[in-house]
């Protein structure tokens, strides 16, 4: 059992590019467990956390439907955004500057073997996090990700998630609204739920800007505590 994980800081990247390379990492700790079960072996999977953010882009998940992204091609193109479908749970999501994105791409038969367990140590992450900026933010029932003043008219959104496992390796994650540009959610129905607001950190503190590495940090500390890791190595790329 190895609780080991390397961070990997990718700064401002494309989004088809990291997620072949989340592809990469999957499918190289998938094909050690699939060794180790056929030739009875014994050996270590490692554990990777991507830190990215992405130019802007729109992704739909296996379950989403279309017509929740409400802009045409050519609208994209026009707002300098690309889309993709791809392989996480999920519907619609937004990515682009001043948004952490998070994925997490570890062996859960390191840490424990329970999907509902590990959404809610991410969802933990983040709330966690937010408190140390004096915000409550919680879970909304029925709906993955964290969310401000849950049960009243003004809830509102603030970190979207979605993932896949196979044989226990997850990979996509979380994306957390830093300083994001919130007027490219108007391009879509954010998760697929209507009539919910989405935000950002820097709006509900009111400031321009917030320092994403310090953000960062926080959401890495919480992380390791919740799922008892240890950092072996920090990469910036």
């Amino acid at each position: 059992m190895n609780k080991d994980i390397d961070i990997i800081d990718l700064g401002l990247r494309d989004y088809k590019e990291i997620w072949d390379f989340q592809e990469q990492l999957f499918q190289e700790i998938l094909a050690i467990k699939i060794k180790n079960r056929r030739e009875e072996t014994n050996l270590d999977t490692p554990n990777y956390f991507l830190l990215v953010e992405h130019p802007h882009v729109y992704t739909l998940g296996k379950s989403g439907d279309l017509s929740n992204l409400l802009i045409t091609e050519e609208k994209l193109a026009a707002i300098n955004a690309s889309f993709y479908k791809i392989n996480r749970g999920g519907d619609i999501t937004y990515h682009g500057p001043g948004q952490i994105v998070g994925y997490p791409i570890i062996d859960l038969e390191n840490y424990f073997t329970d999907i509902h367990k590990y959404l809610r140590f991410l969802e933990e992450m983040v709330i966690l996090t937010l408190a140390e900026y004096g915000l409550k933010a919680e879970r909304s029932k029925g709906e993955t990700g964290v969310w401000l003043d849950v049960g009243t008219p003004f809830a509102r959104k603030i970190c979207a998630m979605g993932v896949r496992a196979s044989r226990w390796v997850t990979m996509h994650g979380f994306a957390l609204n830093v300083n994001a540009n919130l007027g490219y959610f108007d391009h879509m129905i954010p998760c697929g739920i209507k009539g919910k607001a989405v935000t950002s950190l820097h709006v509900e503190l009111g400031k321009t800007e917030v320092s994403m590495e310090e953000v960062k940090e926080k959401l890495l500390k919480h992380f390791l505590q919740l799922f008892e890791a240890k950092v072996v190595e920090k990469i910036n790329q």
